[in-house]
Order: structure tokens, then C-alpha cells, then sequence
């Protein structure tokens, strides 16, 4: 917006109501919660006055309104950077994110992140908390994200994540070969010793469900599609590093070594094993927009470097490897499960 004050006119037909629930009717994109702390910190004033919240209204008031921006981002610096949109209206962007860029400030990352890019493109989304940002991709995990551009588009948004409609599909490459799909029914929460990481944790962890289908299988390797039910840190590189299949390159949850390795080709040794990242996409999205409420979905490709991982796969032969465990030095993920352990993981979906 090019001005940050906005004066109005109050209409006769919300008289009797509270002033912060009627200039929440005329600007549906601010909380209540918001509107409420710019009148008690005096931004918004009543034919020149700051008056209470609960105060009622009669019509006809002069309303003066100075939009504040989030305090959070007052801390953060717009950024130019190269953001690729996939689709942009009024309400919302879509974008397809690449490996290495965070999405949001914080220890060792304040600049450089999606939040400051955004705050550079869109300055209006400064009065947006977390710049129009509803939900989080790994600083290493590439794909499709999408912001909020209005205040009601953001609310909108977050209702559909917390409600679970929000359509969220995956592409992963993982060690191993995945004989059937299924899905991961396991809580979610911090690692009890490593605080940088999360784990499978039935006490303290909030219920995580991902559903995962079988592409392609390979001697060594599987080819996933992962869709969410939920939306946890570390999701499916904790789910899939649970059920012994951990995505090539995750630096957390992978896998430091593999015996054996002597069917494959040097070239492939090199690629998994120097693989620069969790090969892990998001690849469709799909929600109801916030002002049509019509269904739309969107899809992109993979990325170059899971691409030419994918053909180095396909063109090994495909030899069942001999069979193997995991031990503590090889996994650096959370606790090997027996088979039994996983029986009811590798049902049919």
C-alpha cells in the first residue's frame, strides 16, 4: 500500500457494534486480535480519540486508521532475490522454492531467507505476520509452497492445515527397496537427547500420518510418492528414516555409509553418496482459494539434480542387493526397528 494511514467514515448500518468488530467488518483482513492492539496502542482513533476497544459505535464517526506491519518483521531487511512464482493473484502466491534457500529468519540465517525476499516483492506483506508465510519447507527440500497475500487469505489458509485439506505431495528418493506402499502412523516431537533434531516420539510427539506409494524400486534404491496428513518438522525424512528407508543425502536422518555397495557403479557411488541434500521435492499443492472457494491444484517437475540422480538409478542394473542390517555408525537416524516392529507399516495403503 503506498500509504500506511487511512481515514473513514463510519457507516450508520454498524452502529451498536464495538469498534474493533466494526472496522473488522470494513477490513476483514486484520484479526480482531490485531485491531484491538492498534486501538489500546493508540493507532486507530474516534473523531481524534483513543477510546477502548468495547467501546460502541453509533455511525457517522471519523475513523482514522494507522496500519502498523507485523513487530516481528521490523527486525528483518527486504531482500532482492529471484523468486519463482508458479501462479499470483490478489490472495495468494505459489512458488517453487529451490534446495538451499530458508524460508524464514533464525540462528544463522537472519538474511538471505524467503521471508526477506518476500518483504522485497511484496512490501505490502509487512503488515502480514511472517510476511504472508502459513507454512515451512526445509532449508534443503525444494518445491511447492504458498503465501498469503491479504490477512483473510492467510487466516483462510492456516484454517485449511489445521483442518487438513490441504493437498500436499511429495517425490522422494530413498535407500532401500520398498516393497509395498503404505502409511506411517507415528507421533512426532523432539529428539529426547538432540535438540536440532526430531524423532518418532510416542510421549511427547503430536500425531503424524504419512501416506507413501511405491513409483519405482530399484537394487538399492526406491523411487516414493510421500502425501501429508499433517504437516510436522522433518515429517516424512523422520517417517521414512523410522521404516528403514531413509531419503538419499539427508545429513540428519540418512545414512553415513551402506555395505554393500559393490554393485553399484562408481558414478552412482559418487551421486548418492555426495548427494549435496535430502532428495526430497514437493511437487503438487493443491487447496480452495481463499476468496473463490474453488478447489485448485498445482504441479511442477523435478528438480535437475534429483533428475539426473533418478537416471543414474535407472541405468544400474537392477540386482537385488544381498541382504543387510544397519548399524549404529551407518544410521544417523533414529532407532533400526525389528521386522516385527514394522509389520504394520508395510500394509497396503
Amino acid at each position: 500500500m503506498a500509504s500506511n494511514k487511512k481515514d473513514i467514515l463510519m457507516p450508520q448500518e454498524l452502529s451498536g457494534l464495538r469498534i474493533d468488530a466494526a472496522i473488522h467488518k470494513i477490513f476483514p483482513e486484520y484479526s480482531r486480535g490485531r485491531i484491538q492492539a492498534w486501538i489500546r496502542d493508540g493507532h486507530i482513533k474516534v473523531d481524534g480519540q483513543s477510546l477502548a476497544p468495547k467501546k460502541k459505535i453509533i455511525g457517522g464517526e471519523n475513523i482514522s486508521i494507522d496500519f502498523q506491519p507485523d513487530d516481528e518483521l521490523k527486525q528483518f531487511e527486504a531482500e532482492d532475490m529471484i523468486i519463482e512464482a508458479v501462479y499470483e493473484d490478489d490472495h495468494i502466491l505459489v512458488i517453487n522454492k529451490p534446495a538451499g534457500l530458508v524460508v524464514h529468519p533464525g540462528a544463522g540465517n537472519w538474511s538471505g531467507t524467503l521471508l526477506n525476499g518476500l518483504l522485497h516483492h511484496f512490501p505490502e506483506n509487512k503488515v502480514l505476520a511472517r510476511a504472508g508465510i502459513v507454512h515451512r519447507l526445509d532449508k534443503d527440500t525444494s518445491g511447492l509452497m504458498v503465501v498469503s497475500k491479504t490477512e483473510v487469505a492467510q487466516q483462510h489458509l492456516i484454517k485449511q492445515l489445521q483442518n487438513k485439506t490441504v493437498k500436499r505431495e511429495y517425490r522422494c528418493i530413498v535407500w532401500g527397496q520398498v516393497w509395498k506402499n503404505g502409511v506411517v502412523k507415528e507421533p512426532i516431537g523432539r529428539h529426547p537427547t538432540v535438540r536440532v533434531k526430531m524423532a518418532v516420539n510416542k510421549i511427547h510427539g503430536k500425531e503424524s500420518v504419512t501416506h507413501y506409494e511405491v513409483l519405482e524400486r530399484f537394487g538399492h534404491h526406491s523411487y516414493l510418492r510421500c502425501n501429508l496428513e499433517t504437516g510436522r518438522t522433518h515429517q516424512i525424512r523422520v517417517h521414512m528414516s523410522h521404516v528403514q528407508a531413509p531419503i538419499v543425502g539427508d545429513p540428519v536422518y540418512g545414512i553415513k555409509k551402506i555395505i554393500p555397495v559393490r554393485e553399484l557403479s562408481q558414478d552412482l557411488k559418487d551421486e548418492v553418496f555426495g548427494f549435496p541434500r535430502q532428495a526430497l521435492h514437493a511437487i503438487g499443492l493443491g487447496l480452495i482459494h481463499p476468496a473463490t472457494n474453488e478447489f485448485m491444484r498445482w504441479d511442477i517437475d523435478l528438480p535437475d539434480d534429483m533428475k539426473k540422480l533418478l537416471e543414474l538409478i535407472r541405468a544400474e542394473p537392477n540386482k537385488s542387493p544381498k541382504p543387510f542390517t544397519l548399524s549404529d555408525e551407518d544410521f544417523d537416524g533414529e532407532v533400526i526397528y525389528t521386522n516385527e516392529d514394522l509389520d504394520d507399516v508395510f500394509d497396503d495403503e
